[in-house]
């Protein structure tokens, strides 16, 4: 029996029900864009996040790219990013002409800190992206106080942090605005591409709506008062996000007890496991382990039939698209992409499938543990 990095069959088999309904109620009511469950799912989501309002849009990436260009962040600011992070947390900043600075992240939680913010700050910074990794929140009270001090707008990346808490208050409601993917392999995942922008200012929540919709007027379609874009998102994926986020909570518990067990069996093992800082509450997006032999981990697990992600293998810095960009280096973040591997994870995995990746890796160790990285490309080739 293999045990797949991801899977989505025996997550949904059980809802095909409520997705057909949903399905019959949009066909027959013609409207597919702009309807009934785009706005009811906006209103569920902010009631789920804790803020004031949720606008829908059509992914996580125009999620960042709306909520910099209503922060009116544009050419001339420069934006904190950490290095750590998928490649659309850089592309939103360069969409609307701001600078990427990049830092480097904690080692033991490989996420952003204040004190990387506060070294980055120079005269054209703007704004702050806090990019809550592997759904695990940043230390966005640190962050914040660095910051707020500094004048800074304070962005969350939570594409990978639905239902995720820092000290109780959920990811998506800790700064001026929240950006969320539901790419089908999120915690909480549509049918396709779809997104969302979370905040507590109605200004910030009226001009996404206008910008994802060409610029409209919210009260007046004729006219165009910015120049957007078409970012809405539909009434399917709305439809299929409601009928998911009713077992969001569910699933997100199912993958704590995964990350626990994990945790237990691989603490004697010779692999790094990530911290969970104090006040976060990760909803385990992705499990993910250090290992200087990571390719041959990865090799022998695939033999066995366990599948693996690498998140991320070149970081954003070191990408080929920003060859032209000087970023200082970032031992932390460089070191990780050599080392980390993502086991899996998913609401659909059982104790005994976590017993099966632990005694896999275990066994893999007793075996080549002598095994360099160097011996290993020699003998692959």
């Amino acid at each position: 029996m293999n045990i797949p990095f991801l899977e989505f069959s025996a997550i949904h088999a059980g809802l095909a029900p409520e997705f057909d309904e949903a399905w019959r109620q949009i066909s027959s009511s013609g409207r597919f864009i702009d309807g009934d469950f785009v706005r009811r799912f906006e209103l569920e989501w902010a009631e789920y996040c804790g803020t004031d309002f949720a606008v829908g849009v059509a992914s996580g990436t125009a999620a960042l790219q709306l909520g910099l260009a209503a922060l009116g962040i544009c050419a001339g600011d420069e934006v904190i990013v950490p290095a750590n992070t998928f490649f659309a947390t850089i592309e939103a900043v360069l969409s609307v002409g701001a600078t990427p600075v990049f830092i480097d992240v904690d080692p033991s939680t490989l996420l952003m800190t204040a004190a990387g913010v506060e070294g980055a700050i120079t005269k054209r910074t703007a704004a702050v992206i806090v990019v809550h990794l592997y759904g695990q929140p940043a230390n966005i009270d640190e962050i914040e106080k660095v910051s707020r001090a500094a004048g800074l707008a304070i962005i969350e990346d939570a594409a990978q942090a639905q239902g995720a808490t820092w000290r109780g208050r959920k990811a998506g409601s800790l700064s001026d605005l929240g950006c969320f993917s539901f790419y089908p392999g999120k915690n909480l995942g549509a049918f396709g591409d779809a997104g969302a922008v979370t905040t507590d200012d109605s200004q910030i929540a009226e001009r996404i709506r206008s910008l994802r919709n060409h610029g409209r007027s919210q009260h007046d379609p004729g006219r165009h008062d910015y120049v957007g874009g078409n970012h809405r998102l539909d009434e399917l994926q709305a439809a299929v996000l409601s009928v998911k986020l009713r077992y969001l909570d569910a699933w997100n518990a199912r993958r704590q007890r995964i990350a626990n067990s994990y945790r237990s069996l691989l603490s004697e093992l010779p692999v790094d496991l990530l911290e969970v800082a104090p006040g976060a509450c990760s909803n385990n997006h992705l499990y993910v382990i250090q290992s200087d032999h990571r390719d041959y981990l990865r090799d022998q697990l695939h033999v066995r039939g366990i599948g693996t992600g690498i998140h991320y293998p070149i970081p954003c810095h070191r990408q080929p698209a920003l060859s032209a960009t000087k970023t200082p280096p970032l031992p932390v973040v460089e070191r990780a992409a050599r080392r980390i591997l993502s086991l899996p994870m998913g609401p659909h995995l059982s104790k005994s499938d976590s017993i099966r990746v632990a005694k896999a890796i275990s066994n893999i160790f007793n075996v080549g543990q002598r095994v360099t990285r160097d011996e290993y490309a020699a003998g692959s080739q």
